[in-house]
């Protein structure tokens, strides 16, 4: 009997993580580990206590004050736990996504059938007052225009490393294994789920989007572009290019240019001179 436990990573946002796990106690196939990393969180363990009639696993770790937050060495934290506690497919949420009813089923299907595949999900961006009961959900369908959205039913494989996102996705334990995991040298914001994209190609794995693994993304104040994040994004982005060759965030980085935060340079992106 197949395994499948549910990784997600979270610092804050509480609410935004028990809707999550309302969700997950909702789904068509409930995942059998509920795995909750808590990065330098204490107040984590008591919202996801309750409810997915589940093993919930809370995985502690406290980054060093004014550290940025580990994004890539929590997920693989996650995926270590869901692994250790016998998984053969993890599906990886981030903390603001809901899941849609068939989610957990249709990653463990698509992971079962073609396992060489790491498969993401189409992910629809909630308004600030979208209904967030999971019977809801379906009625808010509209994926984000920037990713593949097949139909519900639908899957499709040999995507573009470019366009993988870590805000939901799913493989199994040997394509884990395969890819090496998310490069623990990206920390903060951007660029290491990108990163892990072209790992998964280099391993000889494929990217896919399976059409019925849906989830809804819980508003919350942000920035466009997310300045907020301008240093995070700019140390990644030339760590990236450093492994790759090329510039991720393409987008993000015009942005700012057209800002006047950042400037091109001979050998790449720089914070703007004021």
């Amino acid at each position: 009997m197949r395994r499948v436990a549910v990784v997600t990573i979270a610092r804050g946002r509480h609410a935004h993580l028990a809707a999550q796990h309302r969700s997950l106690a909702a789904q068509e196939r409930i995942p059998d580990r509920y795995v909750v990393v808590a990065m330098g969180d204490p107040l984590i363990r008591p919202v996801v206590r309750d409810g997915l009639r589940r093993e919930v696993v809370a995985v502690d770790m406290a980054p060093e004050a004014g550290a940025r937050l580990p994004l890539a060495h929590a997920r693989n934290r996650g995926v270590a736990a869901a692994l250790g506690a016998g998984a053969d497919t993890v599906v990886c949420l981030d903390v603001d996504c809901l899941a849609g009813a068939g989610l957990v089923q249709a990653y463990e299907d698509a992971v079962r059938e073609e396992p060489e595949v790491v498969w993401s999900g189409p992910v629809t961006y909630l308004a600030p007052a979208a209904d967030h009961a999971p019977g809801a959900l379906a009625d808010q369908d509209a994926p984000h225009p920037a990713r593949p959205a097949p139909a519900p039913g639908e899957r499709r494989s040999g995507a573009d490393p470019r366009l993988f996102w870590s805000l939901s996705f799913a493989l199994s334990g040997e394509a884990w294994r395969r890819s090496g995991g998310f490069d623990e040298a990206y920390t903060g914001y951007g660029a290491e789920d990108t990163d892990f994209g072209f790992r998964v190609e280099r391993a000889g794995l494929e990217l896919g989007w399976v059409g019925s693994a849906r989830s809804y993304h819980q508003h919350h104040p942000t920035q466009d572009p997310p300045v907020q994040h301008l240093e995070d994004i700019l140390r990644n982005a030339r760590t990236f290019h450093d492994r790759w060759g090329e510039w991720p965030m393409p987008g993000w980085l015009e942005a700012f240019a057209r800002l006047g935060l950042v400037e091109r340079t001979d050998d790449g992106w720089r914070r703007a001179e004021v």
